[in-house]
């Protein structure tokens, strides 16, 4: 969540004796009545010294004065990422600077986390205009790109869209969730330094969000499986991978011809992270899987050079 807190200073606190007792009861107030409800005299000559001051809340990180005229999308990418408008590191951030791309919505990418985030999760994005808008949470992105740029929304077109959606959110997921997370050496080595080092410099901290962020890896696979075992989930990924290079065939794109949607990049999300060596990965069994199916490498490969490269 985004810091939004008010530091407030106790000040003049006034009693209204004559209000506090109903005057049905008494005309005059009794001395216990009049001692409950006032402060005593030496602390309130100190608040007297004090006015009320309220300071205003924090600015989301990252604000930026409202006449800049590009939009910002906020995710995971590190700043020198975000100045050559390198794809994110984090699959949902890069599902949707992919598909921002894809569509023709120009933007700059902003090095951001979580607690930025007025929903408590990146990407977000601020409009360039109108200059009163609010930020735009990741549901609400595709809608918003439709109307600046008056494209057609991709589920309506095809009804099997959200059936293999399912295998990128599952299958797909549950295997990137393990290898990334619950693997060690590539925790140590590729999630480590993105996620906690680059928050922190103190090394109490580090070892605590290390280990919320793997018992948070862990409890989301535990939401829709009983037991976590690797070689199912490796498994399990190697069938929704099978299913979509048939699914993809010798088709460019998958669900539209001739231009990428919101499916191409929420594939690429997944197989450009997974083939992308620069991570620094210690252990790539997804790699491996992947490499089976030629056409979604080369799906890959041309969606990274026309719109990253």
């Amino acid at each position: 969540m985004p810091p939004d807190s008010h530091a407030t200073v106790l000040t003049t606190a006034q009693t209204q004796d004559d209000e506090a007792t109903p005057r049905a009861l008494s005309k005059t107030p009794s001395r216990t009545s009049r001692d409950f409800f006032s402060i005593p005299a030496p602390v309130k000559r100190v608040f007297d010294r004090f006015p009320l001051v309220t300071y205003p809340a924090n600015p989301l990180p990252g604000w930026r004065d409202r006449d800049v005229k590009q939009n910002q999308l906020f995710v995971f990418i590190d700043p020198a990422g975000a100045q050559r408008g390198a794809p994110s590191y984090n699959p949902q951030c890069l599902r949707w600077q992919a598909y921002l791309k894809f569509v023709g919505v120009e933007f700059d990418s902003v090095p951001s986390n979580n607690h930025a985030s007025p929903t408590g999760a990146l990407p977000f994005l601020y409009p360039a205009s109108p200059p009163n808008i609010g930020p735009i949470p990741s549901n609400k992105l595709q809608k918003w790109a439709i109307e600046q740029v008056h494209c057609e929304e991709e589920q309506q077109l095809n009804f099997r869209f959200d059936v293999y959606a399912t295998l990128l959110d599952h299958r797909i997921r549950n295997a990137w969730l393990y290898q990334l997370y619950l693997d060690n050496d590539n925790f140590t080595a590729v999630a480590r330094p993105r996620y906690i080092d680059s928050c922190t410099s103190n090394p109490v901290v580090r070892k605590a969000l290390a280990v919320q962020l793997q018992h948070a890896a862990r409890d989301e696979l535990l939401k829709t499986l009983d037991i976590v075992d690797v070689r199912d989930l490796e498994a399990e990924a190697d069938e929704a991978f099978q299913a979509l290079s048939t699914l993809l065939n010798n088709r460019e794109y998958f669900f539209r011809d001739g231009r990428p949607g919101l499916f191409d990049a929420s594939v690429f999300a997944y197989t450009h992270l997974i083939l992308d060596d620069s991570l620094g990965w210690r252990h790539n069994p997804l790699r491996h899987i992947l490499m089976k199916y030629e056409n979604l490498i080369d799906h890959r490969q041309r969606l990274f050079q026309a719109y990253f490269a």
